[in-house]
């Protein structure tokens, strides 16, 4: 037991008073003679006794009443002496009102964020009139960063919503120990009210500031059964108008029930596409599929959504694609190569591609900014300037296609090819062969070939070059020919795919450019070289959305457009890689549908979504918080729970300790009260 005010102690001296006026408060009794005072004497000596015990009787509760009182204005307090003391003084306190969606969620007393908030208002209530309180969320708001009076204090709590926002413990924790460390008062407070996701409750990872006491109130809901839409993707990373596209859908299950019958809706641009029912066991996840066509041409704008209660900020979906790719085409001919060749006759006959032609004596390296596809064809030198805006786009991805030529510089291929990661040309081989076998284990032609023949008709090759891999060349060889060699194979570089022929595509060395296979296999090879943008990016974060955008910083800066909305912005541009980057900075909070602008020209379609670390609803318990508070020997983090009794008075006895002066009143009251019965009574 500690005193707030021991100065009153002193006051104790106080004692001697009573005791002193017990000791010489002596009566003098006068002398009268009788004849016979044997029955006297006896009556005397009786009523001495109880003379002196009702005097001892109130000499003690005089005592204590004086005891008690001094006591009472010495404010004595019991601590508890894991938790440290605190000293008398004004406090500053920060109170954590976690308003993710997970709050939503409910316990015996009502949904957790409402329990949250009528606790954070008993916990102010309790603290005087001049401490001072902030209030923080996960929106982290400016007002977020300044102290309340407790009425304003109060007013604050009212106008905490459900939010978007999600944040780490460890972060606000953080936020709040800043913020406390610049207020000059004794006592610093912080107090956080979650239900402690293990998700984003990561307190392993905090850091405690030891000089701050900490106190944990975490919030037990009656469930913990949440069943959602993660995310969503499709087969091939080509989506056209009219062609049957196949989306994938993984649906979890973090609760302990086991979900027998349940249905998941597709809707596409305000229709409903499809419908799927599924089953999933507890605490597991499940794939669904819808197959339906691409109608509309340009942005396509769909959801998937579920039924499931009480959380439903994860029960729909929102994705976003373009049904009208192009693939921009870049070829660089040798000078000894036509400008109308194969290539040309390929690429400019479908609409899919957007084609580029030039000479390797007149190559414009702007255009690689753009390019999703480079094809080297038969060039004779690989010059050291070429080789270094190649590494510069294999960071941005794409595909880049090394078809050598037959008279090639083998210094210039080698030391280019080394750069890259890719075999180097050895020897010429002029032995005719035959292409003999197609690796189907690679999924380069998945979906080329309708059946398997054993004897398919494959090019002939007159002429090769060897190709040597050395310990950091990871190339996998796609058509090899009958003595083993490699006809074409493919490695990644950075973020780019490499494809490399040892075989000159000309009719010299092979009837490969006149050959069926030719078709898919530059088809493949385009296509592989398309990185589909995300069908979706999480709402109140900083996300990244590249733009592949030749057009100068000095135009229209691009914009972000809510599509059924007021919400437009405009966003942090910075150019990484050869490309546009938009940076969001958290910006947008709702989700849904948007779409990137420039120049009035709609560029790329977006899709928003909450993020589903929030739906993972599993929360550590109080045995388990206790055990990592105790691992990490915090002293000053205290663990309150709930559950036992009313928050308010255990976070004041964590912070200040019980107060017992109002006791000591009562004990001092009761000793009057005492000490006038004796009087009265005992006469």
């Amino acid at each position: 037991m500690t005193f707030a005010s021991p100065l009153f102690l002193w006051a104790l001296t106080a004692l001697a008073l009573p005791i002193v006026i017990h000791l010489f408060n002596f009566r003098r009794y006068k002398k009268v003679y009788f004849t016979n005072v044997k029955f006297l004497k006896e009556l005397q000596q009786e009523s001495k006794s109880r003379s002196r015990l009702k005097e001892l009787l109130v000499l003690l509760f005089r005592c204590l009443t004086i005891a008690a009182l001094v006591l009472a204005f010495s404010q004595p307090v019991i601590k508890d002496e894991k938790s440290g003391g605190t000293g008398a003084g004004k406090s500053a306190v920060s109170i954590y009102v976690d308003n993710s969606y997970s709050m939503d969620n409910v316990s015996k007393q009502g949904p957790l964020l409402q329990v949250a908030k009528a606790q954070a208002k008993d916990i102010i209530t309790a603290f005087n009139n001049a401490d001072r309180f902030q209030i923080i969320t996960n929106d982290f708001e400016g007002k977020h960063q300044r102290f309340h009076t407790k009425e304003d204090a109060l007013n604050v709590l009212e106008e905490i919503k459900p939010s978007s926002a999600v944040r780490l413990l460890g972060d606000v924790l953080k936020r709040q120990s800043d913020f406390l460390s610049s207020a000059h008062v004794p006592n610093k407070k912080i107090i956080a009210l979650s239900d402690a996701q293990k998700s984003t409750f990561n307190i392993e990872a905090a850091t405690i500031d030891t000089a701050i006491k900490t106190i944990l109130i975490p919030l037990a809901a009656n469930q913990v059964n949440n069943v959602y839409v993660d995310s969503c993707w499709f087969e091939t990373p080509l989506q056209q108008k009219g062609f049957i596209q196949k989306l994938h859908v993984k649906i979890v299950n973090n609760g302990s029930s086991v979900i027998e019958a349940g249905t998941a809706r597709l809707t596409l641009n305000k229709e409903q596409a499809g419908i799927a029912s599924f089953s999933i066991e507890a605490n597991s996840n499940t794939e669904i599929k819808f197959t339906f066509e691409s109608k509309l041409e340009g942005f396509n704008y769909g959801s998937v959504k579920i039924d499931d209660y009480p959380i439903h900020f994860d029960d729909e979906l929102f994705f976003a694609f373009n049904a009208e790719p192009h693939v921009n085409i870049t070829l660089i001919n040798g000078a000894a190569q036509k400008s109308e060749n194969s290539f040309s006759s390929l690429f400019r006959s479908d609409s899919l591609f957007y084609f580029r032609n030039f000479s390797e004596l007149t190559i414009d390296y702007s255009s690689f900014k753009t390019s999703d596809i480079l094809v080297l064809n038969q060039l004779r030198d690989l010059s050291s300037g070429l080789v270094a805006e190649l590494l510069k786009f294999t960071a941005q991805g794409g595909a880049i296609v090394i078809i050598p030529a037959l008279d090639a510089n083998r210094d210039s291929y080698s030391q280019a090819l080394a750069a890259l990661q890719l075999p180097a040309l050895t020897e010429l081989d002029s032995v005719p062969q035959k292409s003999d076998k197609i690796e189907y284990a690679s999924s380069f032609y998945k979906g080329v070939f309708e059946k398997v023949e054993e004897r398919m008709n494959l090019p002939l090759v007159n002429k090769h070059f060897k190709l040597q891999k050395t310990s950091h060349t990871d190339f996998e060889t796609i058509l090899s020919l009958q003595n083993g060699d490699s006809f074409f194979g493919v490695t990644r570089f950075n973020n780019a795919r490499l494809y490399l022929f040892s075989v000159p595509l000309n009719e010299t060395c092979s009837n490969f450019t006149k050959h069926a296979l030719f078709v898919p296999t530059f088809y493949q090879m385009s296509f592989s070289s398309l990185q589909a943008p995300p069908l979706f990016y999480p709402v109140s974060l900083n996300v990244i959305i590249p733009l592949k955008n030749d057009l100068s910083l000095t135009d229209q800066a691009p914009h972000i457009r809510q599509i059924e909305g007021e919400a437009d912005m405009i966003p942090e541009v910075r150019v990484i890689n050869n490309a546009l980057s938009l940076y969001t900075r958290g910006q947008i909070s709702v989700p849904g549908y948007y779409e990137v602008m420039r120049n009035n020209v709609r560029i790329l379609p977006l899709a928003f979504n909450y993020s589903r670390k929030e739906s993972d609803l599993r929360s550590y318990t109080k045995d388990e918080l206790e055990k990592i508070i105790a691992e990490k020997g915090w002293r000053s983090v205290r663990l309150i729970d709930d559950t036992s009794g009313s928050v308010s008075a255990q976070v004041m006895f964590e912070t200040e300790g019980k107060k017992l002066w109002k006791l000591f009143i009562i004990l001092a009251l009761l000793f009057i009260v005492i000490e006038v019965s004796l009087l009265r009574l005992l006469k």
